[in-house]
């Protein structure tokens, strides 16, 4: 591993900078949040008048676009999941927090159904009237696998969400409301089809992986290998709710899992450090990426770490430096 500071002096990262502008046009810079769970701790802490990021706050509003994972239906109606042991449900005023922070939120996740297609339904609405995008989920399949579209600086970007933890009950059908399901072949002609439709680069936002493992396994590796020689510029991922580290494949980043953003009730350290994933893309895609340490509260509040040292890269690089990042 490569050690030591991700921007070496200002004036470095000035010339880096102009030398990328002038070549491949302005970069856009994309933040990727690990998982933001807006009930319990969280959800009392905003219902106090608190707001779990404002110690980010000047992070998320740096990023050209801001991408999280809801792990929490935001409704007042519908029931619990009755095969579920843990369901969570947020009060959709706790929405505001987002507003402005995030610019989209991934509904492929094993909570997004844990209170019911009504829930799910009356998410999606409130998402919609906080001018919030969303996407892994939706009225039915079509939706569902609908890929998130940003345009920024003259770059076309895809991003397109996927679960693959069970309960599979809570896949979008033809007819009816849910979440995009991973299956490999389709996540792949999702891709494929992307791409077709005029994407620069297309991104696939990944649920998946065993809660509590801090190394991928091997499942996550060979799949992740597999989207990149698809056409994938990078590979993005979660739910394990532990970070799992980084690495590069054909020059392109391979994010396993962020872990936490805004969640609290966990009982192990592991579980209370999480990631901001930073990438900037330009014309030949994944120009840098880094990824910014958060510290979680007992309430589920993220706070920074500085000088933690964390996984980061830049084009033509061949594995992860550790960087620390200011």
């Amino acid at each position: 591993m490569k050690i030591g500071h991700f921007w070496r002096s200002t004036a470095t990262a000035a010339l880096i900078c102009l030398s990328s502008s002038l070549a491949h046009g302005e970069p856009v810079t994309l933040l990727f949040a690990g998982d933001l769970m807006l009930a319990d701790g969280p959800g009392r802490v905003i219902a106090a008048g608190g707001d779990p990021l404002v110690p980010f706050a000047g992070i998320l509003a740096a990023a050209d676009y801001r991408i999280g994972n809801l792990e929490v239906p935001v409704a007042t109606g519908g029931q619990p999941h009755p095969t579920k042991i843990v369901t969570f449900r947020a009060e959709p005023a706790t929405l505001a927090v987002l507003k402005g922070r995030f610019d989209a939120v991934s509904l492929a996740n094993n909570h997004s159904g844990d209170y019911g297609h009504d829930a799910l339904l009356e998410t999606m609405a409130h998402l919609d009237a906080a001018g919030i995008a969303r996407f892994g989920g939706g009225r039915d399949l079509a939706e569902a696998h609908r890929p998130l579209w940003i345009e920024r600086k003259g770059l076309k970007i895809a991003i397109l969400g996927y679960n693959e933890f069970k309960p599979r009950a809570f896949e979008a059908g033809p007819d009816w409301p849910g979440v995009a399901w991973s299956e490999d072949d389709r996540v792949i002609a999702d891709i494929r089809a992307a791409n077709a439709a005029g994407a620069d680069h297309v991104i696939p936002f990944l649920h998946w992986g065993w809660e509590k493992e801090t190394q991928p396994s091997e499942r996550q590796r060979s799949f992740a290998r597999r989207l990149i020689d698809a056409g994938a510029a990078a590979v993005v991922g979660g739910h394990p709710h532990v970070t799992q580290g980084a690495e590069i494949y054909k020059g392109r980043p391979l994010n396993y899992s962020r872990g936490n953003f805004v969640f609290d009730g966990f009982d192990y350290p592991e579980a209370q450090r999480g990631w901001l994933l930073r990438l900037t893309l330009d014309r030949n895609g994944v120009n840098t990426w880094e990824t910014l340490a958060a510290q979680i509260d007992d309430d589920g509040t993220p706070w920074p770490t500085p000088g933690a040292a964390t996984p980061c890269g830049r084009a033509g690089d061949t594995e992860p430096a550790t960087c620390l990042i200011p």
